[in-house]
């Protein structure tokens, strides 16, 4: 039986040592990954010229390559620069999502962990148009994000998305559009698809990172913009209340760097100044950094 493909945007995918293009078939159904989700990715970005933080994010596949008990067969340097030999396949009109990867292809002791003997890499780049600045809505979860001492989460690892995935679709049968994660205490971690700030009295805060969530690579960085801005960033234990109470939210993630949320359950928000000074911020430095 041959199922239908859906359309996909350009792609190029690079493995065992050649570019092809297109979706490529890889996992097969021995494949450790495919049923037992032993892979990690990590994403950045190319728009407007540039690929910021491309360097941290190469690195940051192969630390959770490690932390999931694979074995990275490429340095950063390497996935930097297959990266920028790639992107000379694409037209230069839409955003690329760059998406390096390594999975097991078989299992250790009774088949279980990863063998890390087995470990394959691919990078896959696609345009992938960035969302609009408008903002977004969120519903606040029912469904919380793991620790580490339940779930790799130390890692950028696949098997952890199905998660944020169900919490993603239960805020979109309610009319919203993202999610509002909590961890198993039940205090803010992140939004379905991005870590998450708040604005009250001038002051900006974020989640703590304290392991129930990944510490976003762009987060930093707009962390460390506003800083030198001049708009010093908490990071503390922040609950449902302070964001319902919030003079403004806004995120920070890879797919579309800084957005404002405008809803939050029955709330309505405006995007706020601080949210649109991070973005501009965002924005400025990485067309003035050499390393896109």
């Amino acid at each position: 039986m041959t199922l239908a493909t859906p359309a996909q945007s350009a792609t190029w995918t690079f493995v065992d040592g050649d570019w092809h293009e297109g979706n490529v078939a890889l996992i097969g159904p021995r494949s450790h990954a495919m049923w037992l989700g032993s892979s990690v990715f990590d994403g950045a970005r190319w728009f407007e010229g540039v690929a910021p933080d491309l360097d941290r994010h190469s690195a940051r596949v192969n630390a959770s390559a490690i932390a999931l008990g694979l074995a990275p067969t490429k340095t950063a340097e390497e996935i930097v620069g297959l990266t920028l030999d790639g992107l000379k396949k694409f037209d230069g009109k839409t955003a690329v999502y760059i998406r390096p990867m390594y999975w097991a292809e078989h299992g250790g002791y009774m088949g279980v962990p990863a063998d890390p003997a087995s470990t394959r890499f691919c990078l896959c780049l696609y345009e992938s148009p960035m969302i609009s600045p408008a903002g977004f809505s969120i519903g606040v979860s029912p469904f919380r994000r793991p620790s580490i001492e339940t779930a790799p989460t130390n890692a950028k690892a696949g098997c952890l998305y199905p998660n944020n995935g169900r919490a993603i679709l239960e805020a979109k049968k309610r009319g919203f559009e993202n999610a509002l994660v909590l961890d198993m205490l039940g205090n803010v971690a992140e939004t379905g698809t991005s870590n998450i700030f708040l604005v009250k009295d001038g002051h900006v805060a974020t989640p703590a990172a304290n392991g129930s969530f990944l510490s976003g690579i762009t987060r930093s960085r707009t962390i460390s913009l506003l800083g030198d801005y001049g708009f010093r960033t908490t990071e503390r234990t922040l609950t449902v209340q302070d964001f319902m109470e919030a003079d403004e939210i806004f995120s920070t993630g890879n797919h579309s760097k800084v957005v404002p949320i405008t809803r939050i359950e029955g709330r309505d928000l405006q995007p706020g100044p601080v949210a649109k000074r991070a973005r501009e911020l965002y924005w400025d430095w990485a067309h003035s950094t050499s390393a896109g």
